[in-house]
């Protein structure tokens, strides 16, 4: 059965990119590198209403490359994977 997580209350849902340890030449890479909190947009939730009740979308779309906060947002585990819950501002 397929899942499908949906964010509400103007989040977004990210999948955070961890970058590889050395690259194709076989350079291996300092740590730091491995500390770039950015990921993909997985999902993002519809939006939210003005005072007369027109929606206002997200600036951020499925498939957008985002950086994420190094100390906010939730966690979520579903199967093997790690997503990242963040507030949209």
């Amino acid at each position: 059965m397929a899942k499908r997580l949906i964010p509400t209350f103007n989040c977004i849902l990210a999948e955070k990119i961890v970058p590889p340890s050395k690259t194709s030449a076989g350079v291996l890479l300092p740590e730091k590198t491995s500390q770039l909190n950015s990921g993909n947009v997985v999902a993002v939730c519809p939006g939210s209403r003005d005072k007369s009740g027109n929606l206002i979308p997200l600036s951020v779309k499925e498939g957008d490359h985002v950086v994420l906060a190094e100390y906010g947002g939730s966690q979520i585990k579903l199967d093997d994977r790690v997503f990242n819950m963040e507030q949209h501002i």
